[in-house]
């Protein structure tokens, strides 16, 4: 199946934009911009605009837009590396990996920063709107991106709904005072999702906000620290089978896991250092339930690594399917490459030096 890319802003409503992947013979048509002066952010729509319905991508693009054919990749490629067990293992160890982003689509993109900075005490870190592409985003966080865990924003022109589906759960916030942040969103007309009060299994006070489109944020009530963005929880069918992939794939740690018959959920935190200090990946199994809707809001998390041609073949090496092939992203030559785990969850691994330089 072929990807075209058209540049003009969107003129129609988006399930026509993204015509189901099981349609024989359809083309996904997406929305994206390749120009040397743009940062990083727009790899996200250039890859996940594309795969809102996990489809595979086999093929990439050239900087003017063209279909480069899946075998062409592969002529492209800077580096051809074939990793065993052994080796793969020693890379993944050594290698620098960080969680850097997660990115998804909103309706209103100056309403959601709004809340975030009025409410939840973000920080917009930078913003840009490109008219001629049809797309504004905006990053936002509690400190700069060199160190610090932000959301991207995306608001495509013309699209003011997204379907959050059944598979995201939502972001998790430590606060020093949940009370007191839960009644500044009252008096913002946010809606609370559940009073503030103490968590079942005997932890700190918690409280569940919604924003303006209907994400879930978590207010876990904790004392400073240098990282507030805590988690992203996100729903699987399998958890032994997705903690088993992200400690060998991605090469995160099993922090701590937990089952809560009251809730008929068991979770697993998974990340790449003490979830006091860093953001972490919250894994929720529902007992029975082996899928979810993941709607179209959601879009992925980027992830800094040293190599994006070793980290591909590690992901292969332990059943992971690669929906971006490694290599420069056209136009800013950041070097990216896009997998999906599992349950269909992707996951953007970008290069760590690319990634500084973009931000200077």
């Amino acid at each position: 199946m072929a990807l075209q890319i058209f540049s003009p802003k969107i003129q129609q409503p988006l399930k026509s934009i993204f015509p189901s992947p099981t349609t024989n013979g359809c083309s996904i048509i997406v929305p994206c911009a390749y120009n040397s002066s743009r940062r990083l952010a727009l790899f996200q729509l250039a890859i996940t605009q594309s795969q809102l319905f996990n489809g595979k991508a086999p093929e990439s693009l050239s900087a003017e837009g063209k279909v480069i054919e899946s075998g062409m990749v592969a002529e492209l490629a800077q580096s051809n590396i074939a990793l065993n067990d052994e080796t793969a293992s020693e890379w993944i160890k050594k290698d620098k990996r960080r969680m850097l982003h997660v990115v998804y689509r909103v309706g209103n993109l100056d309403k959601t920063i709004k809340f975030y900075r009025e409410c939840l005490g973000m920080k917009l870190l930078r913003q840009r709107d490109i008219p001629e592409e049809g797309y504004s985003n905006a990053f936002l966080g509690y400190g700069p991106e060199e160190s610090n865990f932000s959301v991207e924003l995306t608001y495509n022109y013309g699209v003011d709904k997204y379907d959050i589906g059944t598979g995201f759960g939502h972001f998790g916030i430590a606060v020093e005072d949940v009370a007191k942040m839960v009644d500044v969103v009252k008096a913002k007309g946010g809606k609370i999702v559940q009073e503030p009060g103490p968590a079942k299994d005997g932890g700190p006070i918690v409280s569940l906000v919604e924003d303006p489109d209907g994400y879930n944020f978590e207010l876990l009530e904790r004392g400073p620290t240098l990282e507030p963005f805590r988690q992203v929880m996100l729903r699987v069918g399998d958890l032994d089978q997705s903690i088993n992939f992200y400690k060998k794939a991605f090469g995160m740690e099993l922090l701590r896991k937990r089952d809560n018959p009251d809730n008929k959920n068991t979770i697993a935190i998974m990340g790449y250092g003490p979830e006091d200090k860093n953001t972490v990946l919250e894994l929720t199994y529902m007992y029975g339930v082996k899928s979810y809707d993941k709607g179209n809001g959601y879009a992925q998390i980027a992830v800094g690594t040293d190599d994006v041609y070793k980290t591909a073949e590690a992901i292969k090496l332990y059943g992971g399917e690669i929906v971006l092939e490694p290599g420069p992203l056209p136009g800013i030559n950041t070097k990216i490459m896009a997998c999906i785990d599992p349950d269909g969850w992707k996951t953007v691994f970008v290069d760590n030096a690319d990634f500084m330089k973009e931000l200077e």
